[in-house]
């Protein structure tokens, strides 16, 4: 994304050069304007001074510094009044692409036949002169695709997202009823997370923490994120996932919530000072149902970031080329909005194709398209990717660099299965007619979960669902027994997929990081095989638990 003196000088230099036709696709046309009037003003910029002139079809051709402006509101007369004018002169038209639109024929051809001789006799006039169309967006005609140079324009910077934020705060200072309370660090990452919207998005964003809580603060984010939800929202590629649950919504996984933790606050100033690049993303696999997607979700309201899912089914379209596309725009909406979450569950699926010729190498393009981007990208989009089967994913997904880390996420051992269940009982258990007199106590969680030994988090979940529904359909508190029946009923998945689980740990004990912490995973290992008999009912299978030992 270009930053502001860039463009600065690029714009100066193609005006310097005599580009006779420019084109900015922008929705913020009257920041542009400014800055455009500003390059026309600065002579080490500009060398040659020149007038600007705004154009629109409700206000005709206006000079700059004169309101009474010549009512040519008329595409032809205003491309007629360019030839006279006789003075170094930008002349910005706005919204002129609906007058060059090709789509259903409804293009003036007269029009695009009068830009092409404009060309010429605005390269050889005496007066440096320059067309700049602006809009939100821009298709050029096939007839003037060598005539019309494109000119990027980025959103706005940090400087000026700030400056938004500090007059919002000099406007209210005298204001009884708006409290400012913002560290020089909170004010970083409220400004950071307003990166990627408009000024005026930001301004609304900053207006709407003050109307709803009457202050500005470091939740003033979540209002930022927000109104980032609009963008996402006219993507239609992305998805913007809500910031539920939390970290502490996840049972166990230490080792991996450590991780997640040093990182936090990583894209910041403060960040830098120690040389720190911000991180690239984590590959999460292992046994499905043990919380792979949880974690994905909880790094969003960790780092407090926008998290947006990927679904890779709405990429590939039929029509030929838009796959593609939709690609570039799931990667440039992620990339305007960041800092950001970039999400894809299940990425083995995704990717499937890798390789194939049945579609015409679409998978292949979209794949390469997507590595490069991993490998080059320097806006701070965090990417979550998780996988079921990792052995499906090519391997130069896998290489270094791509991800900082891998994760591998097992059977719950006793002490997250204990964590899993106080979560989600003590979540549930909110209302004293369902609690009743049963014991939320460290002791009723050790022993159920001494009796779920290999069982998955979404099993232990399923248990205590099931166990409040025996409940309700008999209008009683929950009882100790109606989870002790529930688990008694339920198969686990260890048990139906004990080949395929074996199979997996086998894979990460030597190319994955184990996401339980070490001293976790000991009380599990040392159970011995009585008392693996012993345990009421015993699923666990028999292997190693996979992954390698670190602890972060």
């Amino acid at each position: 994304m270009p930053n502001k003196r860039n463009f600065a000088t690029k714009l100066a230099h193609y005006l310097r050069a005599r580009f006779s036709f420019l084109s900015i696709s922008t929705w913020e046309e009257e920041r542009v304007i400014q800055d455009i009037k500003k390059i026309c003003t600065d002579e080490d910029l500009i060398k040659t001074v020149r007038h600007v002139y705004t154009w629109s079809i409700t206000e005709g051709l206006i000079s700059d510094g004169d309101t009474s402006g010549k009512r040519l509101r008329q595409p032809m007369q205003v491309l007629n009044e360019i030839e006279k004018i006789d003075e170094p002169a930008v002349i910005i038209l706005k919204d002129f692409h609906i007058f060059l639109e090709t789509d259903h024929n409804q293009a003036n051809y007269e029009i695009i036949r009068k830009i092409r001789d404009l060309v010429p006799s605005i390269e050889n006039d005496p007066v440096p002169k320059n067309v700049v169309f602006i809009s939100p967006t821009f298709t050029i005609p096939m007839e003037l695709e060598k005539d019309i140079m494109v000119v990027d324009y980025g959103l706005p910077t940090y400087d000026e997202i700030e400056k938004v934020l500090d007059d919002m705060i000099e406007l209210n200072k005298d204001n009884p009823r708006i409290t400012v309370d913002l560290t020089p660090e909170e004010k970083e990452l409220v400004v950071k997370a307003a990166l990627g919207l408009t000024v005026q998005e930001a301004e609304s964003a900053f207006a709407l923490s003050l109307v709803m809580d009457g202050r500005l603060d470091i939740n003033t984010v979540d209002h930022v994120l927000d109104e980032k939800q609009q963008i996402i929202k006219k993507n239609h590629i992305l998805e913007y996932v809500p910031q539920d649950p939390s970290i502490d919504d996840v049972g166990g996984l230490e080792n991996i919530k450590r991780w997640l933790h040093k990182r936090n606050k990583s894209w910041i100033g403060s960040a830098s000072e120690y040389g720190l690049p911000a991180p690239k993303g984590l590959l999460i696999t292992g046994v499905p149902g043990c919380g792979k997607s949880l974690i994905a979700k909880a790094v969003s309201s960790l780092w407090r970031l926008p998290l947006l899912q990927l679904d890779m089914g709405k990429i590939f379209s039929g029509i030929v080329g838009s796959s593609e596309e939709n690609m570039r725009k799931a990667i440039q909406t992620a990339e305007a909005i960041a800092p950001s979450i970039l999400w894809i569950d299940e990425i083995e699926k995704g990717f499937a194709g890798t390789g194939g010729t049945g579609d015409g190498g679409t998978a292949t393009r979209i794949f390469g398209t997507f590595l490069n981007w991993m490998q080059d990208k320097t806006a701070p989009v965090f990417l979550v990717a998780t996988a079921n089967n990792i052995e499906q994913l090519p391997p130069e997904f896998l290489r270094k660099g791509r991800f900082n880390e891998i994760f591998f996420v097992d059977l719950p051992t006793k002490t997250e299965r204990k964590a899993i269940f106080k979560i989600h009982i003590e979540k549930r258990l909110t209302s004293d007619n369902v609690k009743g007199d049963f014991p939320c106590t460290d002791a009723t969680y050790e022993r159920l979960a001494e009796m779920t030994e290999g069982f998955i988090g979404a099993e232990i979940e399923q248990v205590v669902i099931s166990g409040l529904f025996d409940a309700f359909a008999e209008k009683r508190p929950l009882d100790m027994n109606d989870l002790i029946k529930a688990i008694n009923e339920t198969v686990p998945l260890s048990v139906t997929q004990a080949e395929e689980i074996t199979r997996l740990r086998e894979w990460a004990s030597v190319r994955a990081v184990a996401a339980t912490l070490r001293d976790d995973r000991k009380d599990y290992e040392e159970v011995t095989e009585d008392e693996r008999k012993a345990a009421e009912p015993s699923r666990e299978i028999g292997g190693k638990r996979g992954g390698r030992m670190l602890d972060f």
